[in-house]
């Protein structure tokens, strides 16, 4: 297993983590069902398979699966909680201190521990009116409140659009960020990368996979694409290869899954930082000048 350093927390994460939608999302037509008594099952044996494997950080929020797949992931951790490192969120819109408080507590309890190691609030677009509520209507309390109890070890948010999360970045509350960003989803590293970099705040990406969105486009575009590249291998050695990136958040339904997804890991080793790779017409013809020598 590879692992690296989450930003200023300083813990000692796997570059792949075991994402927990999947716990929580029915997909029929290929038998998976978390909710039937064999899913949940199979459930219980990728995360064991994940933590026998070394990954050491899982993801999960109460709203998947109306804590569904919290309380599966609660079902292993009861015995192997020093085997990982956990993160799960809370969400903040309407909700006073005592509230975010009380959800909180109540992700505890299904997860069969006494604390987490990160708590993010569960963010899509964040809005001027959203920062200020979680910065002074009592979210960000609650959570510094948690933290000081020791239910809770580090703050972070997640975000759909990362521009929208800026504000919250700077405040300097925030410990772990994880934002949406892949190979067809970029605009994080326009701003928000750059941020993190400068403050050693530690990136766990959201749907580096494309959550299959990549796939269904090439199938209807350019099904050839599809048909003679490995583009989930693609999306994986994108993010391994940007140097900001510390996390990948992969949701996997079966133990294949796992071992496949180390496999990736494993073999691949980047030749680039695509950091440096310009996003911005401009620097890409002055780049190709300067890589072929035209002045």
């Amino acid at each position: 297993m590879k692992y690296t350093t989450l930003g200023k927390t300083q813990l000692q994460v796997s570059r792949i983590a075991l994402g927990g939608y999947p716990f929580s999302g029915v997909n029929k037509v290929n038998g998976w069902d978390p909710y039937s008594s064999e899913g949940r099952a199979t459930a219980i044996r990728t995360i064991h398979t994940a933590l026998d494997a070394g990954i050491n950080y899982i993801d999960t929020a109460p709203s998947y699966g109306n804590g569904h797949s919290e309380s599966i992931i609660g079902d292993v951790l009861k015995t192997r909680r020093d085997d990982c490192y956990l993160a799960t969120k809370v969400g903040w819109k309407g909700l006073d201190k005592a509230a975010v408080i009380k959800s909180v507590e109540e992700s505890l309890s299904r997860l069969q521990t006494d604390y987490v190691d990160v708590i993010q609030f569960h963010g899509g677009m964040y809005t001027a009116t959203d920062t200020d509520y979680i910065l002074n209507a009592g979210p960000l309390e609650a959570l510094e409140s948690l933290k000081s109890q020791g239910k809770v070890r580090w703050l972070g948010l997640t975000t759909e659009e990362p521009f929208s999360a800026l504000d919250l970045v700077e405040t300097g509350h925030f410990s772990v960020v994880q934002p949406c960003y892949n190979i067809i989803y970029q605009s994080a590293a326009l701003h928000l990368l750059k941020k993190t970099a400068e403050k050693n705040i530690g990136v766990a990406v959201m749907r580096p996979m494309t959550s299959g969105i990549f796939q269904r486009t090439l199938e209807h575009l350019e099904p050839q694409v599809l048909a003679a590249t490995d583009v989930y291998a693609l999306c994986m050695k994108f993010l391994l290869s940007d140097s900001r990136v510390d996390v990948l958040n992969i949701g996997m339904r079966w133990p294949e899954e796992v071992e496949q997804n180390i496999r990736l890991l494993e073999a691949f080793t980047p030749s680039v930082d695509v950091s440096d790779i310009p996003r911005l017409t401009a620097r890409i013809y002055q780049t190709d000048d300067e890589r072929k020598g035209v002045k």
